[in-house]
């Protein structure tokens, strides 16, 4: 009789288990998922990120490293252990890694920075400074006959102007900054076309670049020594759909999973990363009327340049049945504010693609209503991985807790932490480790992630209607005045 109680009660138990887990009848609510995520989850896959760049001999998560690609195994691993409710794919794009760049300048060594996407190799040759921006193929002479080109960065992506120098017969080129600060980091942002399009190239400052500029235009000689390491790398893009939900809507849930080469980048992006993970995760519970896609993104810290290839790998069609796309970044920066992407344009006078001011409107509703907690709108200029889905008319949005951006003393007030300080003092440098996260926004911007996913694998009711023509034209007349606005162009 005992035993019989035990056996009755041990299948009791496994069957309640398997209903939990089943996600037929079971369809996904905001409140029940976000009843799911906890912030000790979160920090656990946290300090595996941390583990993953610090067990790489360059102790960082950037593309081409042993940390980027254990985080992607990681991640496609976690994914993969649910084969019944998604579809997983790892689309490889193949890239050029600058190690690093040697510079002289008449014969004295000058700092310079690799520049990713550029080849190695060795140039030398008489500087030549190139007018306007170098965006055009009319600001190049005919012929460059084996000197270095000297490109001021900004207005178009770098790629662009290195192309032109290239056709032009140049060795080499020189980008220097538009701002004050150097160039580590830098990418060409685009990936050559054709093999050859691109000479060594190297990255120096604004003021060594308009030093050089200042020498030639006095008709002084500038005699340039450069050598280029790079190596070539495969970096992967994670792609996992939900097999069920309508395939022909989908709401598009995305974040990138590199770090720059300075530190592990646990707040930029592995909060990012690891929040939609965890929604994943937990999403599995239950059923969906639209299709729900996750995608971790490579290399962003090189110029978008992983949401860049899998948008323009789309044909218009598979473009046209995304509904939503949400770019998460910087999920627990330590003296966050609830920041919302204007998609309406009410702050910053610039708006998304159609169904972009609807999607600020749900994370207002969530942050204002549901979380009862203050948020503040931050500009929609196409810096981070929505940048490509906007520029195909996809609409798009998303949240972010802040970057190298100095808090206000309005925000001080909204937010506490500190007024006149940067929203993550670690941005980019090799400080932003698990100690650098605050976790208490972590777990409100993670609900935030689960209610939107929730809301819009449920419907989309509340967004324009799909592919009407009232929708194309106010959509293609908003992408024109983006393209054309001072915020695009600026971010090139």
């Amino acid at each position: 009789m005992w035993k019989s109680i035990v056996v009755l009660a041990v299948f009791a138990a496994a069957t309640a288990n398997a209903a939990v887990l089943d996600p037929r009848n079971n369809l996904v609510e905001s409140e029940k998922l976000r009843r799911r995520i906890n912030v000790d989850a979160l920090e656990e896959k946290a300090q595996l990120f941390e583990r993953f760049a610090y067990d790489s001999p360059d102790k960082n998560r950037v593309i081409g490293s042993a940390g980027h690609d254990a985080t992607v195994k990681y991640i496609t691993d976690m994914i993969k252990k649910f084969p019944h409710y998604y579809t997983v794919t790892q689309q490889p794009m193949p890239l050029s890694v600058g190690i690093s760049a040697n510079l002289t300048i008449n014969g004295k060594e000058t700092e310079a920075y690799a520049v990713g996407l550029a080849p190695g190799g060795h140039a030398t040759g008489s500087v030549v400074a190139i007018p306007n921006l170098g965006c055009n193929a009319t600001d190049f002479p005919n012929s460059l006959n084996g000197s270095i080109a000297l490109i001021y960065r900004g207005t178009c992506v770098s790629g662009e102007k290195v192309a032109f120098a290239t056709e032009r017969g140049a060795a080499g080129v020189l980008i220097y900054n538009n701002v004050e600060g150097n160039l580590n980091g830098y990418s060409l942002q685009r990936i050559p076309a054709t093999e050859g399009e691109y000479v060594p190239t190297a990255g120096i400052s604004q003021a060594a670049g308009e030093g050089l500029v200042a020498l030639l235009e006095i008709g002084t000689e500038v005699i340039v020594d450069m050598t280029t390491t790079a190596k070539d790398v495969t970096s992967y893009n994670i792609i996992a759909q939900t097999k069920g939900g309508d395939q022909d809507n989908v709401i598009h849930i995305g974040g990138h999973s590199d770090s720059v080469a300075a530190g592990p980048g646990i707040n930029d992006n592995g909060s990012g990363s690891i929040s939609i993970l965890e929604v994943a995760i937990q999403l599995m519970r239950f059923s969906v009327n639209n299709a729900v896609r996750f995608s971790w993104w490579t290399a962003e810290e090189e110029g978008l340049l992983g949401s860049e290839f899998y948008v323009k790998s789309l044909s218009q069609a598979e473009k046209d049945k995304i509904r939503l796309f949400l770019d998460f970044d910087m999920m627990a920066s330590p003296n966050y504010a609830f920041q919302i992407y204007d998609g309406d344009g009410s702050a910053f006078n610039s708006t998304g693609p159609p169904g972009s001011s609807e999607a600020e409107a749900e994370f207002t509703h969530y942050f204002r209503d549901i979380a009862k907690v203050n948020h503040t709108e931050i500009e929609f200029d196409g810096r981070s991985d929505y940048g490509p889905f906007m520029e195909a008319g996809i609409a798009a949005g998303g949240i972010a807790c802040g970057a190298e951006g100095i808090k206000t003393q309005e925000e001080f007030e909204m937010f506490g932490g500190a007024a006149g300080v940067p929203y993550d003092v670690n941005y980019h440098e090799d400080g932003d480790t698990t100690n650098n996260l605050n976790y208490e926004a972590w777990i409100q911007m993670t609900r935030a992630i689960a209610h939107v996913t929730a809301t819009y694998a449920r419907s989309f009711d509340s967004l324009p209607p799909k592919n009407s023509s009232a929708v194309r034209m106010k959509r293609d007349a908003q992408m024109f005045r983006y393209k054309t606005s001072s915020r695009y162009l600026s971010m090139i």
